[in-house]
């Protein structure tokens, strides 16, 4: 049996459209309540008497030593994902974080959208963002979030392949945007809160609103104040899913 031209130009074009299609089918995972019910270990969803607090975007010499300040007297320790074109820039910072107690995670060499991005390319940021950041830190990251929480097939490939396990967020505090305050930040967190969440706020506005980090400072201690009332304890991502036996099939409001 012969095959035409035009079966040929029909079946390349199909396999294209597959090939899209299964690099942007992840990307439903954007979805927050959704992902929060239906991948509540992508979503990060853990235990219900704890909160991780995750810090995108830095090290930022602007930003992040009062962070660090910050969280050493509200007595917390939180989760970093940092990028590589920060981290190279400013190296003894990934070290400080390190050496005060908190973890170090993957965000990317750059912040770049993966649903633009081929596998060759996000494979080797990511790799390279993790190698640069083990040096620095003394040990492996073990958490990886991508840029924007764009997850595409290309992330969940190039996570594996450097061993890392992804993790989005249940709440945020918006704080990227203009115009954000500390009580707007709170405000968004207590709207998003589920039980077990995983906090994304940012130590940098290296992608964000010129000074919008000074408003998420100012929102820690109204945040622990919150959660302090509710008896829920803070921590990183290393201690969020202790205990946890299997995983939820959703995730309830507070």
């Amino acid at each position: 049996m012969t095959t035409s031209p035009g079966h040929v130009v029909a079946g390349g074009a199909a396999v294209a459209s597959c090939l899209a299609l299964a690099q942007l089918l992840p990307g439903i995972a954007a979805l927050r309540r959704l992902r929060n019910l239906a991948m509540p270990c992508l979503a990060g969803v853990g235990s219900s008497g704890h909160v991780a607090l995750t810090f995108d975007d830095g090290p930022d010499p602007a930003s992040t030593p009062a962070f660090l300040d910050a969280l050493d007297e509200l007595g917390w320790r939180a989760t970093f994902f940092m990028l590589g074109t920060m981290a190279s820039a400013a190296p003894e910072l990934v070290i400080e974080v390190a050496e005060r107690g908190h973890e170090v995670a993957v965000h990317g060499f750059e912040h770049s959208n993966h649903l633009l991005r081929s596998h060759l390319w996000t494979t080797r940021d990511v790799t390279s963002a993790r190698d640069l950041l083990a040096e620095l830190s003394g040990s492996q990251p073990k958490w990886y979030r991508p840029p924007y929480g764009a997850l595409a097939s290309s992330t969940l490939v190039a996570a594996r392949r450097a061993s890392l396990q992804p993790v989005l967020w249940t709440t945020w505090g918006r704080d990227w945007r203009e115009g954000a305050t500390a009580h707007s930040i709170v405000r968004e967190v207590e709207k998003t809160t589920v039980r077990g969440a995983t906090v994304l706020l940012h130590d940098s506005d290296c992608t964000s609103t010129q000074g919008s980090w000074k408003a998420t400072l100012a929102a820690l201690p109204l945040l622990g104040e919150t959660w302090a009332a509710r008896g829920l304890t803070v921590g990183p991502l290393s201690e969020h899913f202790t205990g946890i036996q299997g995983r939820r099939s959703g995730s309830s409001r507070l």
